[in-house]
């Protein structure tokens, strides 16, 4: 296995690696890593599910928030909204999301300024041709985000693919979990924790475990929304992602934590084994975000379960009550992605906003975290 051979390698060259090191050789190195070596990695072919596989309408009710928010932005003599996806794959949520905006907000539609950032070479040279007639609106595929943001800036399953560090409570005290190897096979290691932005994270969010317990610590996805919020000069972000808060996080119920592989649509705790062969992901710390949120200048307007979001955005209104296969198919996808216990209550919706108050928006208007 060459991306195996790649870690042992590097673990025998500089020593043990974090977790987090580990993650982002296992995902992202070029042409070996999970996310680097294939376009698209969900769906019925893939190894797990998202709402944008469940067919175009997750797309759909992002575009009539977006659109909301557009309202709420707008100011005479406006020529342009940016909207931006982060971690935007191959392209089909910023198509299914511009496809309902074109047939339903048509005004809206004409002032996107379209980017998508999105770190995978396959992925993004898939774009094009997903996006097809909404590349006009879309001049700029990235690597990385804009240097500002006038506009949205939104993702879906970003966040929980960030790599983390991952901190246990020994007999010794906290040590933060390393990936070690032993005759070529990948093993974990215990070391006291140095690192001054871990500890930094644990002072300010003490973490309550049971010996042996074990805690993900999103270094990565804190300083993703840092420069999220600087680049945001005015708008707002909308993130969709597994989540909890602090305490759901440590609690007894997941003494081992919540990193997880997903491979062939199961998932497992095997997170070292064959690694570039499958997904690895660990719940978000909701309680960690908003607070990185408040300090970048952030306003959080909501953190709420996905189901509440998608039907105070109108989604029964969506629906035909037909019996043909495309009023059948849409209540089916309706179902899936407020069912509780999957995708409407696991997956949570984030909203914030920068330089503009506190606006009602529909989406944000009613709902709870489960």
């Amino acid at each position: 296995m060459p991306l195996l051979d790649r870690i042992v390698s590097e673990i025998r060259t500089r020593g043990a690696l974090s977790v987090a090191e580990f993650m982002e050789i296992a995902l992202h190195e070029p042409e070996l890593g999970y996310y680097s070596a294939a376009a698209q990695r969900s769906g019925r072919g893939g190894d797990f599910y998202t709402s944008v596989d469940v067919g175009p309408l997750f797309g759909e009710m992002i575009a009539a928030q977006l659109a909301e928010m557009w309202e709420v932005m707008r100011t005479p003599g406006d020529d342009g909204f940016d909207l931006v996806e982060a971690g935007a794959g191959n392209g089909r949520l910023a198509r299914d999301v511009m496809d309902a905006a074109a047939r339903d907000f048509p005004e809206f539609y004409r002032r996107i300024r379209l980017t998508l950032v999105e770190r995978s070479a396959a992925a993004r040279g898939a774009q094009p041709a997903t996006l097809g007639p909404h590349m006009a609106r879309a001049p700029e595929l990235r690597r990385t985000l804009p240097d500002t943001v006038t506009g949205v800036v939104f993702a879906n399953e970003l966040l929980d693919a960030l790599p983390v560090r991952v901190v246990e409570r020994t007999g010794e005290g906290l040590r933060e979990v390393m990936v070690s190897e032993r005759d070529g096979v990948l093993v974990e290691s215990r070391r006291p924790i140095s690192d001054p932005m871990l500890a930094e994270h644990i002072r300010a969010s003490p973490a309550d475990l049971p010996p042996g317990g074990r805690t993900e610590v999103g270094l990565a996805a804190s300083q993703w929304l840092k420069d999220a919020a600087v680049a945001l000069q005015r708008g707002f972000l909308l993130l969709f992602d597994y989540g909890h808060e602090t305490g759901a996080i440590e609690s007894a119920v997941r003494p081992g934590g919540t990193l997880t592989s997903h491979r062939g649509h199961l998932a497992d705790s095997d997170w070292l084994a064959t690694p570039g062969a499958r997904d690895l992901t660990a719940d978000v710390d909701l309680t960690s975000l908003r607070r990185t949120a408040d300090r970048c200048g952030l306003v959080t307007l909501a953190v709420v379960d996905q189901t509440y979001f998608l039907l105070s955005n109108g989604l029964a209104a969506r629906l035909e009550t037909g019996h043909d296969r495309r009023a059948v198919s849409r209540r089916l996808a309706a179902r899936t992605l407020v069912m509780p216990g999957g995708l409407g209550s696991t997956m949570k919706a984030m909203v914030f906003a920068k330089h503009l108050g506190t606006p009602r928006l529909r989406g944000t208007s009613a709902g709870r975290l489960t």
